[in-house]
């Protein structure tokens, strides 16, 4: 068995699958756990060394339990096609599994780049991520549909270097996942009992607003802070107007 296994989820990558897979060719061995690509994706991995599973996608933390159902190895370590691990971050996990076996899983710190730029405050930094697990007692939450989590049975620990992610390289994309975030995030919030108020839709942006850009600072990444705050408001009160729409329906529902 394996002792540190990287496991690369996927879905048409072909833009950053090769330099992933050259980022994790430390590890014992490189999986990539793919959502039946159509592009070059699979062909460039296998290219590259990487073993190729292919599995129907139902949600990011289904995908990542899945590869861990099927795969065997001691620890693993999760990371995005569009994420890169440093050789400092490489040596801390090898020196972190031998020197702190009580620890079942490790949260690592990211950096990442929006629109090309290095994002150090805005609610982007640290942004810890829980991807490196002892296998055999980490699950992933089935209830979390986005920013999903793993549940451990035991201690975790924290990274210092960090994960490199280039994340959201247009604004089209940015634009695109925050839009289906909006579906996903409102239907979590309708399912908890989240209170809609008619001004809500309004209120809860200018709230979202201040949170980044003066609570974490967003002011000191300059206009970049200050765009990326707006945008993110712009998301959240399209997040609760799709609240409030799911709760009018609901309500016309019952009376018909």
């Amino acid at each position: 068995m394996d002792d540190l296994i990287a496991v690369i989820l996927t879905y048409n990558e072909e833009k950053h699958i090769g330099a992933c897979i050259d980022s994790v060719d430390w590890c014992d061995r490189v999986v990539v756990w793919d959502s039946f690509s159509t592009d070059r994706t699979c062909e460039i991995a296998r290219e590259r060394g990487a073993e190729v599973h292919q599995h129907p996608f139902k949600g990011y933390g289904s995908q990542r339990q899945a590869a861990m159902d099927a795969l065997e190895a001691r620890w693993v370590l999760f990371v995005d096609a569009d994420e890169r691990v440093t050789p400092e971050l490489a040596g801390e996990v090898r020196a972190a599994l031998v020197e702190q076996p009580e620890v079942v899983g490790w949260w690592i710190p990211r950096h990442n780049y929006i629109f090309g730029r290095l994002t150090l405050h805005t609610g982007w930094y640290p942004d810890y991520q829980l991807r490196l697990l002892r296998m055999d007692r980490s699950r992933w939450d089935p209830e979390r549909e986005v920013h999903e989590l793993a549940i451990l049975s035991g201690p975790d620990g924290h990274l210092e270097n960090t994960l490199i992610h280039y994340n959201y390289d247009s604004l089209r994309l940015f634009i695109a996942k925050q839009n289906k975030y909006v579906e996903i995030d409102a239907g979590i919030l309708d399912r908890a009992g989240e209170r809609v108020k008619p001004w809500s839709p309004f209120w809860m942006p200018l709230r979202h607003f201040k949170w980044r850009f003066i609570d974490l600072e967003g002011y000191r990444d300059g206009l970049h802070g200050l765009w990326l705050s707006l945008l993110m408001s712009v998301y959240e009160g399209k997040k609760y107007a799709r609240l409030a729409r799911l709760r009018r329906q609901r309500a016309q529902n019952k009376h018909t």
